[in-house]
């Protein structure tokens, strides 16, 4: 395994500075009967938060959320006690608040408590205003709301080893603005380019990263081509669907234009909406020519999947969205009465009004292919075809934790080294 990338030189923006920031990518086996079946992944970096000397912590950048959460001192569950837990106490800057700011009158404790879904889990939380910082260096923060977690539960925190969770949805998401990271980032720095940017490694050995104020050019590798933000009011990074098709052929969904995406990097899957799943399932299926269960099915080609968003379309093969392991099904018009398919990965999802139903999630398969930028401003979301990794004004260790062993035909598992590349190349 590589180690992370290393340059002094950081490419200069086109407009104020960009702040590029690490990330690490986790794995998580799915364990069952003793044999794991998947695995879960999410990608972190480190932020810091007080003063005089902020204190680093290791948070998930999300852009399916709005707030950022941290475990609490007073938390003393054993999900809290695995991560850093933020202690007001040893902040000169940190300020005990209710979720209105209004100031927590010294020796009590706050009346007002916040719960805070996701997909898997949940926190319970109060409230503290303190700098929070892209470096160590004082200059690079601004002053918001935190949310400090006095309850977590297990799944998934107690299986990841980020410390909390940094929302980047826009601020129609969270309690009030002030709650809002880069919302307080862009008023604190006007000169900073409002615009901040994912790139995913393409493979475990490669940089992941997240900038803000912008990109680095070398990260894109097409031209960058822009969609506005479907329904801004519900404050997620969505963008409309006009037409999908597979194969070239298109799909009775959304041809009337009602299907959105949700970006969303707290996402390791490609979601798609429950009730589309039996059909698209089908009509990615790609039948084995031989009976090996050996075979692994991100080197088998198979039918494009494009999501047509109106000016341009983004693309996904075969194999960025395949489950390596094939599956035996039923086959009455063979002589064994069976054979094996290979089949994508698609995330189930139902979500209600008014989010949902015709709602799809952009997760990391399509995040890993495409570097994505995000317009505070024009509240809009920018494709580039993904180019070289970023440059880092330091060197950000190891690129991934907890890998899976190289031959691993799990769910989730990721092709790596020259021959698993190269044999990714020749399947699309």
């Amino acid at each position: 395994m590589l180690s992370s990338v290393f340059s002094p030189e950081v490419p200069a923006p086109t407009s104020g500075m960009v702040h590029t920031i690490p990330l690490r990518k986790q794995y998580v086996p799915v364990v069952r009967n003793g044999s794991t079946l998947a695995y879960k992944t999410t990608y972190f970096g480190d932020i810091y938060v007080g003063g005089p000397t902020p204190q680093a912590f290791s948070v998930v950048f999300d852009t399916g959320s709005a707030h950022l959460i941290l475990p609490s001192r007073s938390c003393s569950s054993e999900t809290c006690l695995k991560h850093r837990r933020y202690d007001s106490t040893t902040s000169s800057t940190g300020i005990d608040i209710e979720h209105d700011g209004a100031l927590v009158p010294a020796g009590q404790t706050s009346k007002q408590q916040v719960k805070i879904s996701f997909g898997t889990g949940e926190v319970s939380g109060e409230f503290v205003k303190d700098q929070v910082c892209f470096s160590a260096n004082p200059a690079d923060c601004a002053e918001m709301r935190v949310v400090l977690a006095t309850a977590m539960t297990a799944e998934p925190f107690s299986r990841f080893d980020f410390d909390g969770v940094l929302g980047l949805g826009t601020t129609a998401l969270a309690l009030n603005e002030h709650f809002s990271f880069f919302g307080q980032m862009v008023k604190a720095h006007p000169t900073m380019l409002p615009r901040f940017a994912v790139y995913l490694g393409q493979d475990d050995e490669s940089q992941s990263a997240i900038s803000f104020g912008g990109h680095q050019e070398r990260t894109a590798a097409s031209e960058i081509k822009w969609t506005p933000v479907a329904r801004p009011e519900l404050g997620y990074w969505q963008v409309n669907i006009k037409q999908i098709r597979i194969g070239g052929q298109v799909l009775d969904e959304c041809s009337e234009g009602s299907c959105r995406a949700i970006m969303d990097t707290g996402t390791s899957l490609l979601g798609v909406p429950k009730m589309f799943t039996r059909s698209m399932h089908r009509r990615l299926a790609r039948p084995l020519l031989g009976e090996s269960t050996d075979t692994d099915c991100r080197s088998v080609a198979g039918e494009d999947l494009e999501f047509d968003l109106g000016g341009f379309v983004v693309t996904m093969k075969a194999a960025e969205i395949s489950r390596p392991k094939p599956y035996n099904m039923t086959a009455p018009d063979t002589p064994q009465g069976w054979r094996m398919w290979c089949r994508a990965i698609l995330l189930p999802t139902t979500m209600q009004e008014p989010i949902g139903p015709d709602v799809f999630i952009f997760g990391e398969p399509l995040l890993r292919k495409y570097l994505t930028i995000y317009d505070w401003d024009k509240k809009q979301v920018g494709f580039s075809e993904a180019g070289l990794p970023p440059l880092l004004d330091k060197e950000g260790g190891p690129t991934a934790i907890d890998a899976p062993p190289m031959d691993s035909m799990a769910a989730g598992a990721s092709l790596r080294g020259a021959e698993a590349s190269e044999q990714l190349r020749k399947s699309v």
